[in-house]
């Protein structure tokens, strides 16, 4: 009876924690209800809206068939018109592109020789209303008025999954149109074949941003072509395949025994052999690839967990940590091979390759993001790059489609392997990857020659010279991070000393860095430290001398000093956020946008800035201003952010800031301490533990920094570091609603 008992009682406490793991695990899930990927698709957001799952190699979402700034990623939340369903989208670029491989259903033949030159012209369009969309991790849907199909997506990650449920009664047809372009993107060489009776199978060749961009594709529907229309730009063409400039078929299906239509797609950069390998196998259980798709959103969006009354505050937050991981994008198939930029097909051994690296945006948080929550991605992202770079014996710009687009400014491939390196990330050769970085700063490409010749790019040699030098001088003190620590003294003197560029272009009359001609002595005049002109002639990238003058990352203290001290310093530097807003010039860059006073949130440039204070023994502004932007540059409307996603950097900022951290220098290994807005936030470690983050008393009021502990014990510092955080722990935060002016106040070494 004894025994009997005990085995009741055991019994009853497996079940108990059965419950209680179920219990956690539905409470884990829940989080992908917070998110809402609407954000971003209004004002300059550029993101989208589709179906695609962390990382992965396809996007297939809505397109509204326009070409405009606002539409780079396909779709705009002002919009009513759908002109298809495409494969490939960026998420919050400035330049529009991809848009690959277009699917629209429609109930009704369709003329597809006419010349299509514009939206008004496409016989498929259909409107719609946001009344009938439903957007979550994973899931797409919207009813299409003009054929009354209702359209629901998903994907896994090589795989889009199409489900079209028609009218009873109505025709069943999809278009496919590899013509379809927006923005930049032009198509040069198509190709459709019908394979068989459910496959097609075909390719894109396109330039534009990408200017060798070539994507083979391969689709198989639920239900038998029954009939198909293949058409070679005008002229309707006889047979199984079609070639051309563009290509376009429509096919038809039978409405018999069901009005649903299902759909599998799958891409390569390599072939169609290859986009077939990618194609997931087994049937066409659309709610299964769903579930499958929601799961592998709860299992990203459970490695940071967050707690707080406030609905709205998790909206911002789960939707950034969303936003955060659809870029890069896996490139590589199933079995490893892609195609570089010189047609070159190479295989990913133990890795996977990524592209859409925008790394003059994503050095600064989003890259940092993943080490904390993906490092594996990292080790892969580095690993793409090294491939990338035997290809010029030049480290990656910003790459697209494995193409080098040399978009913006910096060797920002280079920050991103110091920080990995520093973390003590592995999966890449680390002297395979210095000699990268090394080589990559000593050729003479994109104004190094000039850098290297006069310590400085001068302003009348080349434009936006201020940017050029002053990101030069932290990619250079990355790499002398990196030679230090494998023991290259020589390498280590010389990059640090080069480091110190920024030193050159300091104007100590009025505080600000200016273009100094080749003559070491002039400066560029006359000079409007509001002045903006975008991208010509002009010192500054996409901003202005105020938004630009504070990027020395790497030596803030030094900085501190040129302007003559921390009280000079931090009222100059909040001068910055009091300012008038306005911008002048004719040609104003549409990239300075989220403005408090000359502080411009909506660019990149600025994201560090709020974080300097801390670095002048005033890190109560810090905490002021960090907060006043995650207060005022972020929303849960369509319009909720403040300037472009850039690929996640927007949203990485706020994911970091919003818990009271920021890697100000990104490749430091070292995370500044903000105002943490959030009662408790947990961060789930790839190593098992968990940091833990509270804030007692936090409010929208209680915005300061009273007092702090770490693991028990008094932390008075205003930085933590990689290392104490993935040890695991607890970062106990006092806020208050008055500034404690007495805590962080330490005194500081230089960096080297």
């Amino acid at each position: 009876m004894k025994n009997f008992t005990l085995f009741v009682l055991l019994m009853v406490l497996l079940s108990s924690c059965k419950e209680r793991t179920n219990e956690n695990i539905q409470h884990t899930a829940s989080v992908t209800k917070f998110v809402d990927a609407f954000i971003g698709t209004g004002g300059h957001g550029h993101t989208y809206t589709g179906a695609t799952v962390p990382f992965g190699m396809l996007q297939v979402s809505p397109d509204n068939g326009i070409s405009n700034w606002d539409w780079c990623s396909g779709y705009h939340y002002s919009d009513s018109i759908i002109v298809g369903f495409s494969h490939l989208h960026l998420s919050g670029t400035g330049i529009g592109d991809l848009a690959d491989i277009l699917f629209m259903p429609v109930n009704k033949p369709v003329n597809l020789t006419i010349n299509t030159r514009f939206r008004d012209s496409l016989p498929y369009k259909s409107s719609y209303s946001h009344s009938n969309e439903k957007v979550s991790p994973g899931y797409y849907q919207v009813f299409l008025e003009d054929p009354k199909v209702n359209v629901e997506l998903t994907s896994s990650l090589r795989t889009a999954y199409h489900k079209y449920t028609f009218t009873q009664e109505d025709k069943q047809s999809v278009v496919v149109d590899l013509g379809f372009a927006i923005n930049w993107d032009k198509s040069l060489k198509t190709s459709i074949t019908v394979e068989d009776e459910y496959t097609i199978s075909g390719y894109r060749f396109s330039t534009g941003w990408a200017k060798n961009q070539k994507v083979f594709f391969v689709a198989k529907f639920s239900k038998p072509i029954t009939k198909y229309i293949l058409v070679a730009n005008q002229d309707i063409i006889d047979g199984k395949s079609v070639d051309g400039e563009r290509t376009k078929a429509q096919l038809f299906f039978n409405a018999e025994g069901s009005n649903e239509l299902l759909a599998k797609v799958a891409v390569s950069s390599v072939s169609v052999d290859n986009a077939k390998e990618n194609l997931d196998s087994g049937d066409f259980n659309f709610e299964q690839a769903k579930a499958e798709a929601e799961n592998t959103w709860d299992l990203a969006l459970s490695k940071i967990t967050v707690e707080t009354p406030v609905d709205s505050l998790k909206t911002i937050f789960y939707t950034a940590l969303y936003h955060a991981q659809l870029a890069p994008v896996t490139f590589s198939d199933k079995n490893g091979q892609f195609r570089k930029e010189n047609d070159s097909i190479v295989t990913a051994t133990n890795y996977t390759a990524y592209s859409t690296l925008s790394l003059w945006d994503t050095f600064r948080a989003e890259n940092p993001l993943l080490t904390l929550i993906a490092p594996d991605k990292t080790s892969d992202i580095i690993n793409s790059m090294l491939a990338y770079y035997s290809t010029k014996k030049i480290l990656p710009v910003w790459t697209l489609y494995a193409n080098e687009t040399n978009t913006m400014t910096g060797y920002h491939s280079i920050p991103v392997i110091v920080d990995a390196f520093k973390k003590g990330i592995k999966g890449f050769d680390a002297e395979k990857a210095y000699e990268a970085m090394e080589t990559t700063m000593m050729q003479d490409e994109r104004g190094l020659n000039l850098y290297k010749k006069y310590g400085y790019v001068p302003y009348n040699l080349l434009d936006e010279s201020v940017t050029i030098t002053l990101e030069y001088a932290f990619d250079d003190w990355c790499v002398a991070q990196m030679a230090k620590a494998l023991g290259k003294d020589d390498d280590y003197n010389y990059f640090l000393n080069r480091s110190k560029a920024y030193q050159y272009l300091f104007d100590t009359e009025t505080g600000f860095m200016r273009g100094k001609s080749d003559d070491g002595k002039s400066w560029n005049e006359p000079f409007d430290p509001k002045h903006s002109n975008h991208r010509e002639h002009t010192d500054y990238t996409e901003g202005n001398a105020w938004q630009h003058s504070w990027f020395v990352p790497h030596n803030v203290e030094n900085l501190v000093l040129l302007h003559g001290g921390n009280d000079i310093f931090t009222n100059r530097l909040e001068q910055l956020f009091t300012e008038s807003s306005e911008i002048t010039g004719d040609n104003v860059s549409a990239d300075i946008s989220g403005l408090i006073g000359q502080y411009a949130h909506g660019n990149e440039p600025s994201h560090h800035i709020a974080y300097m204070f801390n670095h002048a023994n005033k890190p109560w502004l810090t905490q002021h201003w960090v907060r006043y932007i995650l207060d005022t540059q972020y929303n849960t409307t369509p319009n909720g952010l403040s300037g472009n996603e850039d690929c996640g950097q927007m949203s990485a900022w706020y994911v970091f800031s919003s818990l009271g951290l920021y890697p100000m220098n990104p490749a430091s290994g070292e995370y500044e301490i903000g105002s943490p807005i959030f009662e408790k936030s947990t961060i789930n470690l790839p190593n098992g533990k968990t940091f833990v983050i509270e804030a007692e008393n936090v409010s929208d009021k209680n915005i300061y920094i009273k007092a702090a502990t770490l693991n028990g014990k008094e932390f008075n510092k205003t930085s933590i570091s990689h290392e104490q955080i993935i040890q695991g722990g607890v970062l106990h935060f006092v806020m208050s609603p008055k500034p404690n002016k007495n805590w962080g106040i330490i005194i500081k070494s230089n960096q080297e």
